[in-house]
């Protein structure tokens, strides 16, 4: 959390979660602790709702990340209505980054362009999941005068992005990083659940940890019954 960011949680009137079923629940206890330590005896009020299911297994992929976040759209707009009064402050808090692979801006657009609330959004952005990998690994994102692109483990399974030696990996729920255990001088940082007291790590030669991070990453699901990580694949850097 930022200072501006706690500044803005002592600030607001109403704290929105959308809580995930199950195991996931765990997000929004991790909300409330964040709650505990930043907010002092007194503060906003708390408001939830079931985040709605997206549907995993249809091959259209995006036609029902579009439909998710619709119907995410449509439980926020009820918790607006019913619980924010005119001339106060809401704030919903994002895992992550909302500029990276997350719904909650497209969903806020989505509200606005219904005008049937009056909303002043702004984005407060905190420590980014990807910065804190490369953080607790210690390394940087890209190697001298080289670039980094940033994609999702779907794009990865379909080949290495051009013109890059550096990528950057979220959302990969296949492995497709094993594609690439074949190359020898291939390194990974690899994290999940980062800055939490679950956090875990591993780092080295892909050829060497691809199957204690497939191990560890089953092991750590089962358990939870979620994950969150990502990882950074680094080439040699080319002459």
């Amino acid at each position: 959390m930022t200072v501006n960011a706690v500044a803005a949680l002592r600030a607001a009137d109403v704290v929105f979660f959308l809580d995930k079923p199950g195991e996931a629940r765990e997000l929004s206890d991790l909300r409330e602790a964040i709650l505990a330590a930043h907010v002092p005896d007194g503060g906003p009020r708390v408001v939830r709702a079931e985040d709605p299911p997206r549907d995993r297994t249809t091959p259209a992929y995006a036609g029902a990340v579009h439909d998710w976040r619709a119907r995410r759209a449509d439980v926020l707009e009820g918790m607006v209505r019913d619980n924010l009064a005119p001339g106060e402050r809401g704030a919903v808090l994002v895992w992550g980054d909302p500029a990276l692979y997350d719904s909650i801006i497209a969903v806020f657009d989505d509200l606005r362009g219904r005008g049937t609330l009056d909303l002043d959004v702004r984005v407060l952005p905190g420590i980014s999941s990807i910065s804190a990998l490369a953080a607790r690994h210690g390394v940087t994102f890209n190697q001298v005068a080289g670039a980094v692109q940033i994609t999702t483990g779907r794009r990865l399974a379909a080949g290495w992005p051009e013109g890059v030696d550096d990528v950057i990996v979220m959302l990969d729920a296949q492995n497709a990083f094993t594609r690439y255990v074949d190359e020898p001088d291939l390194v990974i940082h690899w994290g999940a659940y980062v800055g939490t007291a679950d956090e875990l790590l591993i780092s080295g030669p892909l050829a060497q940890v691809a199957d204690r991070i497939v191990e560890t990453r089953t092991r750590a699901r089962a358990a939870k019954g979620w994950i969150m990580d990502s990882y950074l694949l680094r080439r040699p850097a080319r002459g």
